[in-house]
């Protein structure tokens, strides 16, 4: 049995044989390009349900990205054309950027590119670029005058409340884009983002703002990131971006005493390894004249 369904604008089809169900996209939100998709793709999980092993279509990395940039991602132009910029000058064999940042972005770029053809099962083997895909570690974090800035000029009611969140949290932006309902409790939420489903802890600041948030937010990624930039530069905030919210929020706890374990468990780090990776660069110890 074979049935198509929208989710979040994009069309699927759900196949099932026996006990057996299996979901894929059609990655296209028009539903008469989803109906002439539904024969291939519903004869390619049946062959998936029943055991064939392998119905790879084996393409040539060129007609990967063309499939990879012409399907429905949810992109932002921007998004777009960076990924687009990045697989071009791979496909022409340009060398990657010697800048570190530069060169974890189009790394991570070129190897999104293969993770989807894996998923999609376009291809047998991915040949993705090994490397640092991190870059630089980013330093960046708010003043108290920076943040009450923000705080208090930023006009768009919604948003502001969005950004004052992620701070009072130290949440990521994906983990509190959509939050549904059930997921807040008493002083916490339960939310899935990076490092799979963990809790939340919010503090009274933050647990006011829930509470009175409705309806809840529902932003894309490139929403968030957008919107952002755009009200720090008209506050004249230089080289903001929203994740060092989350930054800064890690940052103050530590100077106000709290251990770096206790940091890391409300940052929802994997280890406290990683917290300190993240902010032992920003752990300057300030120190006196010497007097002579």
């Amino acid at each position: 049995m074979a049935s198509i369904y929208k989710n979040r604008n994009t069309w699927y089809l759900s196949v099932t044989v026996g006990k057996k169900r299996v979901s894929r996209s059609l990655k296209t939100n028009d539903y008469k390009v989803a109906k002439k998709l539904k024969p291939h793709v519903e004869s390619l999980l049946i062959a998936e349900l029943i055991g064939f092993s392998n119905y790879s279509e084996k393409l040539e990395f060129p007609e990967l990205v063309t499939r990879f940039l012409k399907a429905e991602h949810g992109w932002a132009k921007n998004t777009y054309d960076l990924y687009n910029l990045v697989l071009r000058k791979h496909l022409n064999g340009e060398p990657l950027p010697t800048n570190p940042t530069s060169r974890a972005i189009h790394i991570r770029h070129i190897n999104a590119c293969w993770n989807w053809g894996l998923k999609n099962k376009l291809i047998d083997k991915a040949y993705k670029i090994p490397g640092d895909t991190i870059g630089e570690s980013r330093v960046r974090t708010y003043t108290d005058d920076e943040l009450k800035l923000m705080f208090n000029e930023i006009t768009d009611d919604s948003f502001n409340s969005f950004v004052r969140f992620a701070y009072y949290t130290g949440a990521r932006s994906g983990e509190i884009r959509r939050i549904s309902s059930e997921n807040i409790l008493d002083g916490s939420l339960v939310v899935t983002g990076k490092t799979g489903r963990r809790i939340v802890k919010l503090n009274s600041q933050a647990d006011k703002i829930i509470q009175d948030q409705d309806p809840i937010w529902s932003y894309r990624k490139d929403f968030v990131s957008h919107k952002f930039k755009k009200e720090v530069r008209r506050l004249g905030i230089k080289n903001a971006r929203f994740h060092d919210l989350r930054r800064t929020f890690g940052l103050n706890l530590i100077k106000q005493g709290m251990s770096i374990y206790k940091v890391s468990k409300l940052l929802g780090h994997s280890s406290v390894r990683t917290t300190e990776q993240h902010y032992a660069p920003l752990l300057t110890v300030e120190i006196e004249d010497f007097e002579l």
